[in-house]
């Protein structure tokens, strides 16, 4: 059957996602926007709108025009903001870069999305340097300074009006985050301006964040659930995000204090630490009484414990990179089931598949998860072949994850089909790492699945062959690719082995690895 949204369906402006952001920023003119956390600098509401604008002229007046592209490679700071928006407005795209990659990283995706600029901060900008090398870019910039780069703030410096661009929303990329999908490398995901507008609507009619509201700009910017949910719903609602560069447990408890952050949207490893760490009762953080969870899964257990300590409403929700994100939610208006993602947002419906009859599941059956709505993808960039993959003729996206749907149309994801790994929420790619110890001289193959971490929610561990006569150590193995790959991406565990188990075809049968892995675990548990 097709599961629809409990909630009635909401009107969608046919806008850019500019327009709609700041239609009532007016109302908010002198009002906290964005605070940096580290050093309680702040950017008003009559500021991020008039940069916004300034650096759209700046932008143009470089030769910057409709489609375009930016790579923005930082950390959380206020500035971003401007540098997304003012994108926007000058009618272009933004491609959002973890700043922990590497050059090598950091240039791939810079030759895929063709960008044409790069804004980064003054620490990264030798790796931009030498990421740039070979590509499109032709220009770094940097918030504040540094040699080899020109200022950021260099770009609003005149008074002229944005450019006039006809946008249209339905078709024009916003956004270009880079998602692994359901397997391999990372593709450039389009996002128009209709997708991020769609599912800030959606979102809203859950969320009902206020203009009193104070959120903890933790989630990254980069990554779509603090680009959307977060920046984009705090901002359209006039509420105030203070941001942290990155994440340390101590000053993220010292922030929810001094700015008695009322709204919290974080990933289960906080959540846990929430939870758990002896270090949060030495904090003041009884104005936070809202917090929703995502981008990976949360254990019910973990769930009930920080709901527990702090008198909390605690929900979790479920999305993709390919759908803006969100598709399910537990909203405050309604049950909230600790182990489920939550029921379907407005404008969405959404089929549990049987993955050998292609036919839909009864409730309570596990199969694959299918979405259908306004936010999900224009496909992804100059890869048709992996966008039939993932998203059909009929408009449903496949997610790749495993599901079962109860008699109230509450969704539990309990598996994927696709063969990423969620580090601490981050997506990493098998098939990366794989290529890289592959050209290790020691190694003769290699496969690497997910395994289960209390902190991280998932690890890395790569199962090696060694060359004959080559005695390669694990921790060998583990430098090699840490010198490689940004540290969410590093290898965490490596099991020697005698043969990759894999089908005829030659595809790695993982799931023969994972149980390996687990019957390991549980002979040393017992």
């Amino acid at each position: 059957m097709i599961y629809k949204s409990p909630y009635p369906d909401v009107d969608i402006p046919d806008v850019s996602l500019q327009d709609f952001l700041f239609q009532h920023a007016a109302r908010y003119t002198d009002k906290a926007a964005l605070i940096d956390g580290p050093t309680g600098r702040v950017l008003t509401y009559g500021q991020l709108v008039d940069a916004v604008r300034r650096t759209a002229a700046g932008l143009a007046a470089r030769g910057f025009g409709k489609g375009d592209v930016v790579a923005i490679c930082s950390p959380n700071v206020p500035e971003y903001a401007i540098a997304f928006f003012g994108v926007a407005t000058a009618g272009g795209v933004n491609t959002t870069v973890n700043p922990l990659y590497t050059a090598d990283e950091l240039r791939r995706q810079l030759v895929l999305s063709r960008a044409t600029f790069v804004v980064t901060v003054p620490p990264l900008v030798d790796k931009a340097t030498q990421a740039i090398a070979g590509t499109s870019v032709r220009e770094i910039f940097v918030f504040g300074a540094a040699d080899g780069a020109t200022p950021f703030a260099a770009l609003a410096e005149g008074d002229g009006p944005p450019p006039e661009i006809e946008i249209n929303p339905r078709e024009d990329l916003v956004a270009l985050p880079y998602s692994s999908g359901t397997t391999g490398l990372a593709k450039g995901v389009m996002l128009t301006h209709r997708n991020l507008v769609s599912n800030l609507c959606q979102t809203h009619a859950v969320e009902q964040l206020s203009a009193e509201e104070v959120l903890i700009g933790i989630l990254p910017f980069y990554h779509i659930y603090g680009m959307v949910v977060l920046m984009g719903g705090a901002l359209r609602a006039g509420a105030t995000i203070v941001t942290m560069p990155r994440f340390d447990l101590e000053q993220f408890l010292e922030l929810l204090q001094t700015h008695a952050v009322t709204m919290a949207y974080l990933v289960p490893p906080i959540v846990l630490a929430l939870a758990t760490h002896p270090l949060v009762d030495n904090y003041d953080i009884t104005a936070l009484k809202d917090i929703m969870s995502g981008a990976a899964p949360l254990p019910a257990p973990v769930a009930k414990a920080c709901v527990e300590r702090h008198g909390v409403i605690l929900r979790q929700g479920y999305g993709l990179t390919e759908t803006s994100p969100v598709t399910h939610a537990n909203g405050k208006d309604r049950e909230i089931k600790h182990d489920s993602v939550g029921v379907a947002l407005p404008n969405t419906e959404y089929r549990i598949v049987d993955l050998t009859t292609g036919t839909d599941a009864d409730a309570d059956t596990l199969g694959e998860i299918w979405i259908r709505g306004p936010q999900v993808m224009k496909g992804y960039l100059n890869d048709p072949a992996a966008t039939r993959d993932m998203l059909d003729e009929d408009g449903w996206l496949h997610t790749g994850d495993i599901g079962r749907a109860d008699a109230d149309g509450y969704l539990f994801v309990v598996d994927r089909v696709k063969e990423l790994i969620k580090y601490k929420a981050l997506q990493v790619a098998p098939a990366e790492l794989e290529a890289i110890i592959q050209a290790h001289p020691g190694v003769a193959d290699v496969a690497v699945i997910p395994v289960p971490d209390v902190e991280a929610g998932e690890i890395p561990k790569a199962f090696v062959v060694r060359v004959p006569n080559v005695d390669v150590t694990a921790e060998a193995i583990m430098a090699y690719v840490a010198d490689r790959v940004a540290p969410h991406k590093k290898v965490r565990e490596v099991e020697f082995i005698d043969t990759i188990p894999k089908v005829a075809s030659g595809k790695i049968l993982r799931r023969e690895l994972r149980d390996r892995d687990r019957a390991t675990r549980e002979g040393a548990a017992s």
